[in-house]
Parts: C-alpha cells; sequence; structure tokens
C-alpha cells in the first residue's frame, strides 16, 4: 500500500478485531518495497495508467486475525485500502 494509506488501513483492520497477541493490540509489522502491476482494459490505477507495467514504492503490513474475524477483517481491508484491487494472504497460524 502506498506509505500514505498506512495508518488508515491500520486502523481499520484494528477496528474489525486484528492485531491482538495476548495483552497487547494493534500489533502489527511492515517493511517497504516495490510493487508491480499491469492494470488491464477497463482498470483505473490508483498510481501510473492502464495498458503500462508500473512500479509503486509501497509498504507491505502483516498483523494476526482471529479465525472468527477473517471476514470482518478482510472487508475492512478492502473498504480502507486505496487500491481497486489489494493484495493480501491469508496464512493459517498453528499452536505448537
Amino acid at each position: 500500500m502506498p506509505e500514505d494509506a498506512l495508518d488508515a488501513t491500520r486502523d481499520a483492520v484494528f477496528a474489525a478485531g486484528a492485531g491482538g497477541i495476548g495483552d497487547y493490540e494493534r500489533c502489527s509489522w511492515y517493511t517497504a518495497g516495490t510493487g508491480t502491476f499491469l492494470g488491464g482494459e477497463g482498470t483505473a490505477p490508483a498510481f501510473g495508467e492502464s495498458g503500462r507495467e508500473e512500479r509503486v514504492a509501497e509498504l507491505r503490513i502483516e498483523t494476526v486475525v482471529p479465525a472468527d474475524r477473517l471476514t470482518e477483517v478482510v472487508a475492512a481491508l478492502r473498504a480502507a485500502h486505496p487500491y481497486e484491487e489489494p493484495a493480501f494472504d491469508v496464512y493459517a497460524l498453528l499452536e505448537p
């Protein structure tokens, strides 16, 4: 996500139930990188233009989400994120 969307996106997913670890709240980790994409016909990218491969400075954020809050957290992420199609992964964590 673009750096200027970090706080609003974090606020949204935390309000939906993400980010709790033990007695701590709003836990996340993020790092900078470069995102690439090529928007197809009919897309409206937040950066660049359709039909041209773009490279954008982005932040990748990671947090934990309780299984029973996943639907709400993903909906909050989609609503708060400035991209038409935000990329995200969901990994199940197992207790050791």
